[in-house]
């Protein structure tokens, strides 16, 4: 681990003052991001990975690959073909000898057309701009990584390649494209552009990219700064040592960055409110926990449910063929399917725009309440929902994208066309939301709030803080020996992918 100093980093305008002039970084220990249990983290060889011993998130993994030279020939064919696909069309509809071509422009710009300017900036920026932005970071990253040590830009170019690679939807829009296949094959003869296979090898190698790019290999090229900033450019000393050394610190002195990873040592308890500072490897701002979670994730899931009764309620799109035809909802849509015999697809587009987004909902909800509550139980479950709940949401886009493809194509005036309504957008404010409540929420105050992380001085409800010390009468603040914090080193399993 380089621990060179270099000048010191931008203030935090987000920390409180206080004492905090002094942190130590402890190498070789980790924070599962699921349930917030400090472990230490054994060396793996290639082919191996780390897993939680309490909730079995996964911490970390060395790939068998050559770490720069097979992420970067990913990222060069997914480059390729992205502009290809942007070159190419996507399909062409032949009704009654007229036909229409569109690419992958077309839709966001026939939904900003007809006046649903929002769906249509929507599509276009997770099937466009994001997938883009996505491989130009990776670019980066990767000439960034096989420089001898990594430059002051890189760290901001990997935090944020975290933040913005969920926003790229290639495999969902794939979806999307299938099913509106399906529902014009039954009206006119529909050719498949290249950009349609061009779309499907995009999705497979940006999948391969991030799948052998190591990024913890990567932040070990990055020096660790002798010296970092807090409010009112206070100084904070930095020193580094490894956790072998010094043995496992008390559990509510310590921090972890949730974009590098590194863990910090403080001089006292550290607050789940307020910013700790910028971290001294990839200048972050450290927070203990995500700040205003419950909160958050509390609005986030209020406002889906609000647009969710609409984006049921009223057609997502206007199907009309040779002057008749009507609205459809999203159930009426799947309904459709299943009556054309396409009984597959049409569970398919149940699941993934009804049931799922519905899911989500009560998921999150149900962990938001037993967290308000202080609930002490199924917590493992709680997180590996959580995971779930994370990983399948952006496939509700499905049906988002099936218009867009279909408003686009079927323009034939009177003799064919389709046309979108309120219900799309409500419902894509739904995916949104949705999406932002996931995101917005930290499942380790769930075990926080169950009294599993040691003492907790604040950052969760009053009366879950007033019953952990009804819990624990001798102590002010929940007992540390109620975790199982630092019993051990993460376990070892070989990597699967």
């Amino acid at each position: 681990m380089n621990t060179s100093s270099s000048s010191p980093h931008l203030r935090c305008d987000d920390v409180e003052p206080g004492p905090v002039r002094h942190v130590r970084v402890i190498g070789g220990l980790s924070e599962c991001p699921g349930c917030g249990l400090y472990q230490r983290l054994p060396d793996l060889d290639p082919g191996q990975q780390a897993s939680c011993v309490r909730c079995g998130q996964k911490l970390a993994r060395r790939r068998r690959t050559a770490p720069l030279a097979t992420p970067l020939a990913f990222c060069i064919s997914s480059a390729a073909f992205y502009l290809a696909a942007l070159a190419s069309s996507l399909m062409t509809l032949d009704v009654y000898g007229r036909q229409r071509t569109v690419d992958l422009l077309t839709g966001p710009m026939e939904l900003m057309h007809e006046g649903w300017g929002e769906a249509g900036v929507l599509v276009g920026a997770v099937t466009i701009l994001a997938p883009a932005i996505a491989i130009g970071f990776m670019f980066a990253i990767l000439y960034a990584a096989s420089c001898r040590q990594l430059p002051d830009w890189a760290p901001r170019v990997l935090v944020w390649y975290d933040k913005l690679r969920p926003w790229s939807m290639v495999e969902v829009y794939i979806l999307g494209i299938f099913v509106a296949y399906t529902k014009l094959t039954d009206m006119a003869h529909v050719d498949v552009g290249p950009a349609v296979y061009l779309i499907g090898a995009l999705m497979l190698t940006m999948a391969a990219t991030d799948s052998t790019l190591d990024t913890e290999m990567i932040w070990r090229h990055r020096r660790i700064d002798s010296l970092t900033r807090a409010e009112g450019d206070q100084a904070v000393e930095v020193d580094y040592v490894h956790v072998d050394d010094v043995g496992m610190p008390p559990v509510d002195h310590l921090v972890a960055c949730t974009s590098c990873g590194l863990v910090g040592e403080l001089a006292h308890p550290v607050s789940n409110l307020t910013c700790v500072g910028i971290c001294p490897r990839c200048e972050h701002k450290v927070w203990r926990r995500l700040p205003q979670s419950l909160t958050r994730t509390t609005a986030f899931l209020i406002a889906a449910i609000v647009f969710y009764i609409p984006a049921n309620l009223y057609p997502v799109m206007t199907f009309m063929r040779m002057g008749g035809g009507g609205g459809h909802t999203i159930v009426e849509g799947a309904i459709e399917l299943w009556m054309d015999g396409m009984i597959p697809l049409s569970l398919l587009v149940f699941f993934a725009s009804i049931t799922v987004p519905m899911l989500k909902i009560a998921s999150l909800g149900w962990m938001v309440w037993q967290t308000w509550h202080g609930a002490r139980g199924h917590l493992v479950a709680r997180t590996r929902l959580f995971r779930v709940v994370d990983m399948v949401g952006r496939w509700s886009m499905i049906d988002v994208f099936m218009i867009s493809i279909l408003v686009a194509v079927v323009r034939f005036n009177a003799m064919a066309s389709v046309t979108a309504n309120a219900g799309m957008v409500a419902f894509a404010a739904v995916v949104v939301l949705t999406l932002l409540g996931a995101w917005s929420f930290d499942p380790r105050i769930m075990w926080d709030a169950a009294g599993r992380n040691g003492r907790v001085v604040d950052g969760l409800p009053p009366s879950v803080l007033r019953a952990q010390v009804t819990r624990d009468p001798g102590q002010t603040t929940p007992s540390p020996s109620l975790s199982p914090v630092g019993t051990g080193p993460a376990s070892m399993e070989p990597d699967q992918a």
